[in-house]
């Protein structure tokens, strides 16, 4: 619509509206506020977590180690039960975190047009058909069109993406335009940097583009990660053989002559030891020490299973603007006809010079090229300790930062070039112009636009000298102009003119041409190899970005995304719905201009073809593609509130090289659940199998409750533990990521299997080889056969321990020492055991008969078949591959 048709529909006026009539308005439109779907009572979401499987194992293993007089483990279990129970509640709570950051992001109070007098009103009160009034440094307070412009230009980053501050005119567009293009309209959360104009609001609240958005972060579910489901998947399995377990042995061994009561209490203790009381403390440290790790390297997680989700990422979508690059403006190129020069170093710090194959351009060209850059100029670059502050825009920041390393300082040029007249720039003249005075002689710079500077030039500098400006030349400035925006750079042109006096007519005609500028936002140096590291673990990444094509697939081929140049648009991902997006996605790289739905577009295709995606970004608009993803991560400098609310993790130094640590850590912590899994399972299963055949074959028990209980307690609590902070593997980041649907016993199923035989066939033979020789009715034989399977068990999976360092390396491999948390629980277990087997009061107090030392050496034998079985295993397969 034009003017007159958008003043006609939303009935005002440029007087704007009577106070009268923005009230009625309020009870008809609501307030200019983001409204929060309602949600469970936090009791009911506390209360909800206890519904997991494996909390539910818990808890009841709490009551039943409490019935059993084992009130330290109870207790141990249920801060374990109520500390999982809590991470759970506060995760539920991260949807309304963010909308809350939405809210808070709105401004306080914004000025209006009412009854033809200008006033100032809290935002809460605007309403459709309200005339605002905008100047630099205002926030949007409601999406609005725009009415009049003075040179107006508005920072959209935080919704759009787009890295440069955009100029709005008001003008009518087709209706099909994007948000990013829009340059008719102001969206809420947006902010003016430059100039002043008026606008009509057309929405407020949820109906603006910051309502949907957050209206997408308030619909999106938040998946459970991969981690979180194949955890919950075990859960189930050990249920279920943990049931059946417990009604099998009890009903055989009730019909084989065993009191009820007896049964039942053993029973229910080797129900104890099958529950992996300690599978979550397990993954609580291994992630906790993960996210330690994380931020020493400037990852912060908000959410732990997160952590090792990223060890199964298969792609990671991240915004370019600040994250793959610096969100620093800076040249890269300088053209003095006919001499192209590069400039080095990148930000606004001033490290770098300007160098050519051709030798450095003519020292006055360059010298009058860097003053008119750092003259016509309002921008200014503070450095202090090493950092860089920036007031004004970024292109001219950039212009400023050339102009030192040119040798020009800001101070001392304004000083000898005070300037006295200026025309700013606007959009329809797209350039701007200032004098400045040295003495008696005043003198005009200009920078533009290239074909529109071109078109005012007569003459240019070459060589120190002035030549004409003819076709040709014309012609060539140019061809370098396109070669250069080809491959992505912004391009200003330079002018100057000498003045005769100070009438300051005709500024802008008859300029002497001085030469171009190429600039762009570059990508951050640790990014490439960051890219590199990616790839080599077989994760894509990919591109997703509000700029425009050329230069996002400029920035892409730097840093290795993509080599061909192919990117896919908003306006192509407006032509396709998710299904057809799905089987192109897998070969898209780069996305450009494209708006929070789209966004969201992306990640749900590429989830639907089975990847496992990790999303970056720091604007508003990331946020429900944050949300939506496996993986969100959010930037933790210039981040907005809303994005880091959403995400899984942030990045405290905006660095997506820091991203590949967390991929490392990742799979770090999923190798070292796996062999905890392993360890844990081949000794629960041995104890299962082990006592069900004795049970079948009516013999006597071969483990008490109180040994089923402490081998639970000395083999699943530190050692366990301790192989959770295992170091990284030195492969670990050659592999290819893990399946979506991979199970945490896949590639172990058989060690798993192979131990449990190992163990229980080892620890039968024994128990009946004892039992044969020394007499079957015999009480002492049973206790002595007693406690050699209760030795047996215990150095058994002690010795085992140590081959579960690694599932795939020999123990030399991984280093004796490089784990001293386990080293030193092997010794602690050791020396405690020792103490009870042979403690006159300890073998009376659990039931146990002294050895010899015969009896002791073909114990600890025994006890290292798994250990040998295991590492000859992992010898063989590694030949054998």
């Amino acid at each position: 619509m034009d003017r007159d048709n958008v003043l006609s529909t939303l009935q005002t006026s440029m007087d704007g509206l009577s106070e009268d009539e923005a009230k009625r308005r309020i009870s008809l439109y609501g307030y200019n506020e983001i409204s929060e779907e309602k949600k469970p009572s936090p009791f009911a979401v506390f209360a909800k977590q206890f519904k997991e499987p494996l909390i539910a194992i818990l808890l009841a293993a709490t009551v039943i180690s409490a019935i059993l007089g084992e009130v330290v483990d109870a207790v141990i279990i249920m801060v374990i039960v109520v500390l999982a129970a809590v991470v759970g509640f506060v995760q539920e709570f991260r949807s309304e975190k963010a909308i809350a950051a939405l809210k808070k992001m709105a401004a306080a109070s914004c000025r209006v047009i009412r009854g033809g007098e200008e006033k100032t009103v809290d935002v809460r009160e605007l309403v459709p058909g309200d005339i605002i009034i905008v100047s630099s440094g205002d926030r949007i307070s409601a999406d609005s069109y725009l009415l009049e412009s003075f040179n107006l230009q508005v920072d959209e980053a935080p919704l759009t993406g787009e890295s440069m501050p955009v100029s709005k005119t008001p003008c009518t567009l087709p209706v099909d335009t994007p948000v990013a293009d829009r340059k008719n309209i102001l969206y809420t959360l947006t902010a003016a940097t430059y100039g002043h104009g008026r606008a009509v609001v057309f929405a407020t609240g949820m109906s603006t583009q910051l309502g949907k958005i957050a209206e997408l972060v308030q619909t999106i579910d938040t998946q459970k990660t991969p981690f979180e489901i194949r955890m919950r998947q075990t859960g189930k399995i050990l249920s279920v053989i943990m049931l059946a377990v417990v009604a099998i042995i009890s009903i055989v061994g009730f019909f084989r002559g065993h009191h009820l009561i007896e049964m039942l209490v053993w029973a229910i203790s080797l129900a104890v030891a099958a529950v992996p009381e300690a599978l979550p403390a397990v993954i609580a440290t291994s992630l906790t020490l993960g996210v330690y790790r994380m931020a020493k390297q400037n990852a912060i997680v908000r959410r732990l299973p997160a952590v090792e989700s990223l060890g199964c990422t298969t792609v990671i979508c991240s915004d370019k603007t600040g994250t793959l690059t610096k969100g620093e403006m800076t040249v890269r190129k300088i053209y003095i006809y006919d001499h192209l020069s590069e400039v080095t170093g990148s930000g606004y710090l001033p490290d770098g010079k300007i160098v050519s194959a051709d030798g450095p351009p003519n020292k006055d060209d360059l010298e009058i090229l860097a003053k008119c850059a750092l003259l016509c100029n309002d921008a200014s670059v503070k450095i202090e300790n090493g950092k860089a502050t920036v007031a004004g825009d970024p292109t001219e920041a950039a212009l400023v930062v050339l102009a030192s390393k040119a040798g020009l300082d800001r101070k001392q040029a304004n000083s000898q070039f005070p300037r006295v007249h200026e025309v700013p720039f606007s959009s329809e003249r797209k350039m701007m112009t200032t004098v400045h005075q040295t003495g008696d002689v005043y003198q005009a710079f200009t920078k533009g636009a290239v074909e529109v500077v071109l078109d005012r030039c007569k003459a240019l500098r070459s060589g120190g000298r002035l030549l004409d400006m003819g076709l040709d030349k014309k012609s060539r400035i140019i061809q370098v102009n396109n070669e250069m925006a080809r491959v992505g750079l912004r391009v200003l042109a330079l002018a100057y003119k000498d003045l005769e006096d100070n009438s300051f007519s005709e500024l802008e005609n008859d300029l002497v041409f001085i030469g171009l500028v190429a600039m762009m936002d570059p990508p951050r140096p640790e990014t490439i190899d960051a890219v590199a590291q990616c790839k080599s673990a077989g994760i894509d990444v990919v591109m997703i970005t509000g700029d425009h094509s050329l230069t996002a697939a400029s920035v892409a081929k730097e840093i290795g995304i993509a080599d061909n140049g192919s990117v896919m648009t908003g306006t192509d991902l407006e032509k396709v719905d998710e299904k057809e997006l799905a089987e192109q996605v897998q070969n898209v790289k780069v996305y450009s201009r494209v708006s929070p739905e789209h966004k969201l577009k992306i990640v749900r295709s590429l989830k639907s073809k089975g990847n496992v995606v990790a999303m970056t970004g720091d604007g508003t608009n990331d946020a429900p593609a944050l949300k939506a993803a496996d993986i969100g991560i959010a930037m933790g400098i210039t981040g907005t509130q809303v994005a880091k609310e959403s995400s899984a993790m942030v990045l405290a130094d905006d660095n997506f090289a820091t991203i590949v640590g967390a991929v490392e850590e990742g799979r770090r912590i999923f190798d070292n659940v796996k062999k905890y899994l392993v360890y844990l399972l081949s000794a629960n299963i041995s104890e299962i199998l082990v006592l069900t055949f004795s049970v079948m074959m009516g013999w006597p028990f071969p483990l008490l409750a109180k040994h089923l209980l402490y081998i639970n307690l000395a083999t699943d609590g530190s050692p366990a533990i301790a192989l959770g902070l295992e170091p990284r593997e030195p492969d670990v980041m050659k592999r290819k990521p893990r399946r979506l649907k991979e199970g945490v016993f896949s590639g172990v199923t058989w060690l798993i299997i192979g131990i449990s035989i190992i163990l229980s066939v080892t620890t039968l033979s024994l128990f009946w080889a004892v039992l044969e020789s020394e007499g079957w009715q015999s009480e002492a034989a049973v206790s002595k056969a007693r406690t050699m399977v209760f030795g047996m068990f215990v150095f058994f999976e002690l010795f085992f321990a140590l081959s579960c360092r690694s599932l795939r390396h020999n123990l030399p491999r991984m280093g004796l020492f490089t784990n001293k948390a386990l080293l030193y629980s092997l010794i602690g277990e050791s020396l405690a055991v020792l103490f009870i087997m042979n403690h006159p009061f300890m073998q009376s107090v659990f039931d146990l008969a002294p050895l010899g030392a015969f009896d002791w050496v073909l114990l600890m034998a025994l006890s290292t078949t798994g250990f040998i079985f295991t590492e000859v295993a992992k010898l063989v397969m590694k030949r054998k591959a």
